[in-house]
């Protein structure tokens, strides 16, 4: 039985919540809807985008080891989580302010506050007059399923040369220059996890994770969509959403040495479904308050509501 709660202060540096704290998770598939580019690094007069190497099982005939390594091409975690930082430090206000200047949270001197919308899911990244607090949402995936090569266009020049023209310094002749891109329709597994948190701070979980969708990338073009699929109906958002104490459903996760969309899918249908060691029949699986599963239309409606109700709690 658990103990009552004690009015000291807590030892784990997070102020006591009268409401229900829970554990949050959001498993979703992502296709990219146009070619994008997701920097890695510049190499000789090329932006690279990001790649993992995958080792995949082959027949020993092919392979002394067994595998192979295949290039996927990756949407990096990090990088989708600061996405949706800055989306909600620049999330406007009614009163015609910014979220973080409101809340005086920028990057990379966060607020670090346990009442800030943002600082309170997200961590600081700077601790600010000695108060630190850790984030307590992670990323993860983002390796795409399709080992599709990223495609190389030429680009008329650098943006890093375009100056402007100073007096008697004549203008820079622009170089023409080269940069990889995402295939369109590469489809991106991903996941956000949230550890004790409230269902007013998954709020900020939801705005963010929405509106961060077409935002996704390093440069232009950016945005991303979640992909559909047959669940319990065609054409359904491939997207869970998770609230428990304790993990009764399969986690809807897709191997990164996975290379085949229509096996993807499959098992992350298969996954969505299975809770409690049983196949479920229904879009929304309760087990009372130690878990309780949203998919396909009802996990984005679950969404889309706590995101309305973050926009008219803080923003309006």
């Amino acid at each position: 039985m658990a103990k009552a709660a004690s009015t000291s202060k807590a030892t784990t540096g997070l102020n006591p919540s009268t409401a229900q704290r829970y554990h949050y998770d959001i498993y979703a598939i992502l296709e990219g809807t146009q070619e994008m580019y997701f920097g890695e690094e510049v190499a000789v007069n090329v932006n690279l985008v990001e790649k993992v190497k995958v080792p995949r099982s082959v027949p020993t005939e092919q392979s002394a080891q067994g595998f192979e390594e295949i290039d996927k091409c990756y949407i990096s975690p990090t990088k989708r989580r600061g996405v949706e930082r800055r989306t909600l430090i620049w999330a406007p206000l009614a009163s015609g302010m910014l979220l973080g200047d409101h809340e005086q949270c920028g990057i990379p001197l966060t607020c670090s506050r346990q009442d800030c919308p943002i600082c309170c899911v997200y961590g600081g990244l700077q601790p600010k007059d000695d108060i630190s607090l850790v984030g307590r949402l992670t990323h993860g995936g983002g390796v795409a399923i399709q080992p599709l090569l990223p495609d190389v266009k030429q680009r008329a020049m650098h943006p890093s040369v375009l100056t402007r023209e100073k007096e008697g310094t004549p203008m820079p002749t622009p170089m023409p220059y080269r940069r990889e891109y995402n295939e369109p329709a590469l489809l991106y597994p991903i996941y956000n996890h949230c550890l004790s948190i409230t269902e007013q701070e998954f709020e900020s979980v939801a705005y963010a994770f929405l509106n961060a969708l077409g935002r996704i990338g390093a440069g232009n073009p950016k945005g991303v969509r979640i992909a559909e699929g047959a669940l319990l109906e065609d054409n359904e958002p491939l997207l869970v959403v998770d609230r428990y104490l304790a993990p009764l459903g399969a986690r809807p996760t897709i191997s990164p040495q996975e290379t085949n969309p229509n096996i993807a899918l499959q098992r992350f249908r298969e996954a969505a479904f299975f809770v409690f060691g049983e196949k479920q029949n229904s879009e929304v699986v309760d087990q009372g308050t130690a878990f309780t599963r949203w998919i396909g239309n009802k996990a984005l409606q679950q969404l889309q509501q706590h995101c309305l109700d973050f926009t008219q709690r803080v923003l309006m």
